[in-house]
C-alpha cells in the first residue's frame, strides 16, 4: 500500500491535470473564429443589421480585378462601406475587417493576374495598397477556381495550380513588409471550393503555410437533376452524393492542411427547385430551378405558409422543405443544422465557422445560434 501522503499527491496531480485540460479546452473554444461575409458588390451595405460583438472577422465582398490589379469596382460605395465597417470596432475592438477579392462573378482575371513573378508582385502590391489606405486588417482570396473554369468564360490554365500557391507566398511577403512598417499583424485567408477537384487542382498543403485560415465553402452542393441538400454536414442515405462538409474537411486535412486552419462554411440562404409531378421531396427529380430565399424569410414567412412542410435528414444533418402542392423543394441551414456544424467544429478542433452572407439572415437567427454553441453565449 502507498503512503497516504503519496496517494493524496497523486490525487492532487490528477485533479490539476484535469483542470489544465479543461482550461486548454476552454481557451481553444474561445479562440474559434466567426467570419461573416458582408456584401458590398450591390452598393451600400446594410450596417444596421450587423452584430459586431458576435463576429471575430468580417470579409468584405468583393474587390474586383482589372488590368491584373485589385480594383474597387464600386469605389464610391466601397469607401463608405470601409469607413462604416471600421466604425464597428468601437463596439468590438477585436473585430478584424478584410477585403475579399474575387467571388463567383469576379474570378475571371485571377489566372492572368498571377501568371508571372512580375504579375504576382503587382497584384499583391495593389491589394496591400487597398488595406493600407483604408486601414483594414487583411486580405481574403476567393478564386473560383484555380485550374477549373468556374463561371463560363473564366480564364484558367494548368499553371494555376502552382501560381495559386505563389500568389499567397507573395501576398504574405508584402503583408509582412507592411507589418514591419506599421507594427500591425495582417491576415491572409482564402475561401475555397469544398470538393475533391479543387484539392486536386491546388497545392493546399504548401499554400496553407502562408494562410491564417482556409474558409471551406461547404454549400452549393445541390446540382443536376436530383433534389438534394446544398449544405449538408454528412452524406444522405436518400441518394448518392459525392460531396459534404465532413468529406471536405477530410480532403483538406489529407492534403496537409492543419485542422485548426480550416473554417466550416454555413449557408445563410436556401436553394429552391421545382420537382416533377408526383414527387415526394428529397431525392426526387428536379424539373427546374427556382429563386431561393434567405433564412430570415424562410423562418418568418415560408414556414408559416400552409403546405410548406419542414423535414430533417438525420443522416446528413440537414433540413429541407417540401410543398407537395406546388412541388417546391428548398434546401437550407437552420438552427438545428448550424448547431450540428458548430459541435463538429469543436469536436474536430477546426478553426471556427464562416457564413455567406450577412444580408440573408438580417434577423440574426443563425448567428445567434453560432454564438450560443461555439462561444457559449446566451
Amino acid at each position: 500500500m502507498k503512503h497516504p501522503q503519496s496517494f493524496i499527491s497523486v490525487k492532487k496531480l490528477a485533479a490539476l491535470s484535469l483542470l489544465l485540460i479543461a482550461v486548454i479546452n476552454v481557451k481553444a473554444q474561445q479562440n474559434k473564429v466567426i467570419i461573416g461575409y458582408v456584401g458590398g458588390f450591390r452598393g451600400l451595405a446594410n450596417m444596421s443589421i450587423i452584430k459586431p460583438k458576435e463576429l471575430t472577422h468580417i470579409n468584405y465582398a468583393f474587390v474586383d480585378i482589372r488590368n491584373n490589379r485589385a480594383w474597387l469596382h464600386r469605389e464610391a460605395t466601397d469607401t463608405i462601406n470601409f469607413r462604416h465597417l471600421n466604425l464597428l470596432k468601437k463596439e468590438n475592438p477585436d473585430l478584424k475587417v478584410l477585403i475579399s477579392i474575387g467571388g463567383w462573378a469576379w474570378s475571371s482575371k485571377f489566372s492572368d493576374a498571377v501568371l508571372t513573378d512580375t504579375a504576382r508582385q503587382g497584384f499583391a502590391a495593389s491589394a496591400v495598397a487597398i488595406i493600407k489606405k483604408y486601414k483594414l486588417d487583411g486580405i481574403d482570396i476567393d478564386w473560383e477556381y484555380p485550374g477549373l473554369q468556374g463561371l463560363e468564360g473564366n480564364v484558367y490554365r494548368p499553371q494555376d495550380k502552382q501560381n495559386y500557391t505563389l500568389m499567397f507566398k507573395e501576398l504574405r511577403r508584402q503583408l509582412d513588409v507592411l507589418q514591419q512598417q506599421t507594427g500591425k499583424k495582417y491576415l491572409l485567408t482564402t475561401a475555397t471550393g469544398a470538393f475533391k477537384m479543387f484539392v486536386e487542382h491546388t497545392e493546399m498543403g504548401i499554400a496553407q503555410q502562408y494562410l491564417d485560415y482556409i474558409n471551406l465553402m461547404t454549400y452549393d452542393y445541390s446540382a443536376g437533376k436530383i433534389a438534394s441538400h446544398h449544405t449538408n454536414l454528412y452524406s444522405s442515405k436518400k441518394y448518392k452524393s459525392k460531396d459534404n462538409a465532413d468529406k471536405a474537411v477530410t480532403l483538406f486535412i489529407e492534403a496537409g492542411v492543419p485542422a485548426n486552419k480550416l473554417v466550416m462554411g454555413i449557408a445563410f440562404y436556401g436553394r429552391a427547385s421545382i420537382l416533377v409531378p408526383g414527387s415526394a421531396g428529397l431525392a426526387d427529380t428536379v424539373e427546374s430551378r427556382a429563386r431561393g430565399a434567405g433564412f430570415s424569410i424562410i423562418k418568418d414567412s415560408i414556414l408559416n405558409i400552409p403546405d410548406y412542410k419542414a423535414y430533417r435528414d438525420k443522416h446528413a444533418k440537414a433540413p429541407y422543405i417540401y410543398n407537395a402542392v406546388n412541388r417546391e423543394f428548398i434546401t437550407y441551414d437552420d438552427e438545428w443544422s448550424v448547431k450540428k456544424k458548430c459541435k463538429y467544429v469543436l469536436k474536430n478542433n477546426l478553426g471556427g465557422v464562416m457564413f455567406w452572407e450577412y444580408d440573408s439572415d438580417p434577423k440574426g437567427y443563425l448567428l445567434d445560434e453560432i454564438n450560443k454553441v461555439l462561444l457559449k453565449k446566451k
